[in-house]
């Protein structure tokens, strides 16, 4: 109940008035920041590192994804096209901010989407939505030849890899 009287008494001692313009208002509020948001990181405060069993933050997904980085991604030709999978650290991604990759020497610019974690569940890092988070990207047939790929952890960190399309080749 504090958390929102607090606001609309700082409100009303720097002047903004409930009846106040929606611009004024609003501009004065923090941009908000979504997993796989794409957001500079450099804004961003980091999150609590506390260890919880559950794998949702970078002090526990940070050594997952140091010793399995050959697995990040996987590319696979599949009915015509270059399917793109982000599934292994999509399923490390509570403890990420983003993943970004780029493909044939591209900068890593485009976000992957990331579906938000499940903190109220037995299996926060859990898929449910892969639908609206899919967890991959479709390309033209054979036209990844190579993948950059940079993650930000949810501490700030940031770590990347690069791969050959015969690295990350499924049948």
């Amino acid at each position: 109940m504090f958390g929102l009287v607090l606001p609309y008494v700082i409100g009303l001692a720097i002047g903004i008035e409930p009846n106040a313009p929606a611009d004024v208002a609003t501009s004065l509020l923090p941009p908000v920041v979504e997993d796989g948001s794409g957001d500079d990181a450099a804004l961003r405060e980091p999150e609590p590192q506390v260890p919880t069993g559950q794998f949702t933050t970078a002090v526990e997904v940070k050594p997952i994804l140091g010793m399995t980085k050959a697995n990040w991604v996987a590319v696979r030709a599949y009915e015509g096209q270059d399917l793109l999978y982000f599934s292994h650290l999509l399923a490390w991604r509570c403890g990420l901010w983003d993943i970004r990759y780029g493909v044939n020497g591209a900068p890593a610019d485009t976000v992957v989407g990331m579906e938000p974690c499940h903190d109220d569940t037995a299996q926060p890092n859990g898929l449910t939505d892969v639908i609206n988070f899919p967890i991959y990207a479709t390309l033209p047939l054979d036209s990844v030849e190579s993948v950059y790929i940079e993650i930000v952890f949810d501490d700030g960190t940031t770590d990347f890899a690069q791969f050959d399309r015969s690295e990350i080749l499924i049948p």
